[in-house]
């Protein structure tokens, strides 16, 4: 199930929100939203219902065991068991055809092992999971009592299947002891809205202009190469940031505040500033349980160098067992180096234009490798972006595409910048709040519109 899906709008949430608030008692209430989250997960796929209980239920008692063991050995082995447990479902479903068919290859046999199907939101739920075994091994949070609060904290369905990442310690308080105030609920309604129509109105379109654009499909043209990049880029800002604005937005109206995830990332005018606004979340995580515990910076100049390719090369991978993600995520994690050890200083003194011109054209390379899983097709369409290898400048396709969107992918460019809070700062507090409450309904009558009349409606990291 989806959050932008008619059975979800009209089924599932009125459904979930009736059962939550006629019961005042919270333990009754977690009960429910379990329920209901395991639901909403297997909704489609109940057979990985299982895997989720099993690392959950592994990781319970390893925390449990670690609180009660004062010998460092014996914690540290506990908590490798946790951690295996559930980083092996993961390996499996997600990476294990990868590494054995690039083996075999490598040694040119053509036996070739099929992929499982991945379990959606694995890659969330597994990250999740690990927090909190790791945050009671630290000390930085008490272990559970029950299973079904760490259940509720694993399975919690607005931020299950695609995030944010909640670490444990940050939403730890909120298991045992929550209020929801009207206030709350209508701002996280509000936010869900916003979310909504991002997807509905912004992403999804994006992502029609795209494939009808057909990359490659015809040659490679120049105007087409950049404008599919444009495109790509566009669609997973704002599918992926509509759907953490819809999972913060439900997460308040059930009494939880998730952190934020996205913070205007296009606006940026360094790449490293890029990724400070970009899936904050993820990056919180690999910070906080790989990069900082590698040692970080606060250490050799290589050290550090290989501390971030490291982080770098995990990251791509996350996001996919392919090539072209591994490739990415060095991509990313050279260009970081260079901008800490070579070009920090000619950075700080160019002019703001030309900082936000080399972080855009950087990070409109990467949606080329992060979209072109084929190596072929990446280098074809990267070596077009610069004219080479191309049947002409533009062709009838890319016209058509541009006579079509032209308006729309400017408009959505423009959105995606902090365009809409400046000039809320500059309307006056009653006319803002006026204008607020006119749109949220609005906004919510075209996006049911336009779900009714859309065939086109994906969700790009439920792959992830």
């Amino acid at each position: 199930m989806v959050f932008s899906s008619l059975s979800f709008l009209f089924l599932f949430l009125p459904l979930l929100y009736l059962l939550y608030f006629i019961i005042p008692n919270l333990r009754w209430r977690n009960g429910v939203l379990v329920a209901m989250s395991l639901l909403f997960y297997g909704w489609g796929e109940p057979v990985w219902i299982l895997a989720m209980l099993f690392s959950t239920l592994v990781n319970y008692f390893c925390a449990r065991t670690v609180t009660r063991i004062a010998d460092v050995r014996r914690r540290r082995l506990v908590l490798t068991l946790g951690v295996l447990a559930s980083v092996s479902f993961l390996a499996y479903f997600k990476y294990a055809a990868f590494f054995a068919n690039s083996f075999a290859a490598l040694f040119g046999s053509a036996w070739r092992m099929s992929e499982p199907r991945l379990p959606i939101g694995i890659s969330f739920y597994t990250f999740q999971v690990l927090t909190y075994t790791v945050d009671v091994y630290r000390g930085k949070a008490e272990a559970l009592d029950s299973p079904l609060d760490l259940l509720l904290y694993v399975s919690c369905f607005p931020q299950l299947i695609a995030g944010p990442i909640v670490q444990y310690a940050d939403i730890a308080p909120e298991l045992r002891q929550r209020a929801v105030l009207p206030d709350d609920f209508a701002d996280g309604f509000r936010r869900f809205v916003k979310g909504l129509a991002k997807k509905v109105l912004l992403a999804n379109l994006c992502g029609q202009a795209l494939e009808e654009l057909a990359l490659g499909q015809a040659g490679w043209t120049v105007v087409g190469a950049w404008l599919g990049a444009f495109l790509y880029g566009l669609q997973i800002y704002f599918d992926f940031s509509a759907y953490s604005d819809m999972a913060i937005g439900l997460g308040r109206t059930l009494g939880f505040h998730y952190k934020e995830n996205f913070d205007f990332p296009f606006a940026s005018q360094t790449v490293g500033e890029f990724w400070r606004r970009w899936h904050m979340s993820l990056g919180a995580f690999f910070r906080d349980y790989v990069y900082i515990p590698l040692g970080g910076s606060r250490c050799s100049t290589a050290r550090a160098i290989f501390n971030t390719l490291f982080v770098w090369l995990l990251t791509g991978l996350w996001h996919g067992a392919n090539w072209n993600f591994v490739l990415w995520g060095l991509y990313f994690g050279v260009i970081l180096l260079l901008e800490r050890y070579v070009l920090k200083k000619a950075l700080k003194r160019a002019p703001k234009l030309l900082r936000l011109g080399w972080t855009s054209l950087l990070v409109l390379i990467s949606w080329v490798i992060f979209y072109e899983v084929d190596l072929g097709q990446m280098g074809r369409h990267l070596t077009a972006l610069v004219g080479l290898g191309v049947t002409g400048w533009i062709d009838d396709t890319a016209r058509t595409v541009l006579r079509t969107w032209t308006l729309f992918p400017l408009l959505a460019w423009l959105l995606s910048l902090p365009t809409v809070p400046a000039i809320q700062k500059r309307l006056p507090k009653k006319l803002g709040e006026a204008f607020g409450m006119v749109l949220t309904p609005l906004l919510l009558g075209v996006s049911v519109v336009f779900l009714i009349g859309q065939s086109y409606n994906p969700f790009i990291y439920f792959r992830f």
